[in-house]
């Protein structure tokens, strides 16, 4: 293992780590019902799992696939495939899961631009296709020839028309540049507080508020997609209530589970990587310590960068200059 900086704090687990913690995975032969698989994570592939799983059980399904894009998973190589290929597959992969499903269960699927052309009209087939976020990444590498490429796409469907959106759930708090007042003086749609002026505003389909894990947070792993906890954070929280059932078949190095766990909900989590299977249930051991999420505190989410404004978590372990690298 390498040695790592002082100030990196990039979750890794040692030979000793992994062998305690693969003992608590789960891999199906049978089927199962929601009390064997609540809250674990099995180390198989979802092709594989699928079939064992009960029908119509899941409250929100988060599918974050490997995107159209040729890429190293751990040693597992995900090969970019022919746009009519490609959607053979995702067609293949929403027609084992969405039986899954509640009737009134929401999807969110995650893609990149080029992804998101092939797997749009499969999405019109089998779903309500509600919106696009689009969110920014504000890493990415530059072009001499094109646009840089620092977006991402979550699709936000669902199963019928019947769903849960929480949106006092998934308000953004703003700092307010011009405030209004009413006649007398008192602030018009607004707070007034020591620190500033703030609005808590409604949710819009651009966020631009979403900091990617890096070396210096607690939350940062090495697997080459991870999706920030306040990202996922928004997904459940609009979508589900606390005690409902998400399911996420790429559950990579623990995200949606770790977030889950958070926020009081519950999870099945698929992978088929056993090592970030491994980082997945260490990241859940801290989570039992620790339910802060960056970018989230008191139940607002607050833009990019406004550590000194926010209200420090008391279930945090982070002392101040531990915080700060969250949020700059």
């Amino acid at each position: 293992m390498k040695t790592k900086a002082p100030r990196n704090r990039t979750l890794t687990c040692d030979e000793t780590e992994l062998g305690l913690l693969k003992s608590d995975l789960l891999t199906l032969s049978s089927n199962v019902e929601v009390s064997e698989i609540a809250d674990r994570i099995v180390c198989q592939d979802v092709f594989e799992t699928a079939s064992y799983l009960p029908r119509e059980a899941f409250d929100l399904l988060v599918l974050d696939p490997p995107y159209n894009l040729s890429k190293n998973y751990n040693g597992q190589v995900f090969r970019e495939k022919e746009a009519s290929e490609y959607a053979r597959w995702f067609d293949s992969l929403l027609e084992m899961l969405l039986p899954l499903l509640k009737p009134a269960a929401t999807v969110y699927i995650c893609s990149d631009w080029k992804t998101s052309i092939i797997v749009t009209p499969v999405l019109q087939k089998h779903l309500n296709v509600r919106n696009r976020i689009t969110w920014e990444r504000e890493k990415g590498r530059g072009a001499k020839s094109n646009w840089k490429n620092n977006t991402e796409d979550i699709w936000f469907c669902t199963m019928s028309d019947s769903y849960t959106f929480n949106v006092d759930s998934v308000k953004l708090k703003r700092k307010v540049i011009a405030p209004y007042r009413n006649k007398d003086g008192t602030p018009k749609d607004w707070d007034e507080a020591e620190s500033g002026n703030y609005r808590l505003t409604h949710p819009s389909n651009i966020w631009t508020d979403i900091t990617i894990p890096f070396w210096s947070m607690p939350e940062n792993t090495d697997h080459p997609t991870q999706k920030p906890e306040k990202l996922i954070a928004k997904l459940l929280l609009a979508s589900t209530r606390k005690g409902e059932l998400v399911l996420d078949p790429f559950l990579g190095s623990g995200t949606t589970a770790v977030v889950s766990r958070k926020l009081q909900r519950r999870f099945l989590g698929i992978e088929v990587n056993e090592e970030y299977c491994c980082w997945a249930l260490k990241r859940l051991k801290r989570a039992g310590e620790d339910d802060s999420i960056q970018g989230y505190s008191e139940g607002v989410f607050w833009e990019r960068n406004s550590l000194a404004d926010q209200p420090k978590n008391n279930n945090s372990k982070e002392d101040k200059s531990q915080q700060k690298a969250l949020f700059t």
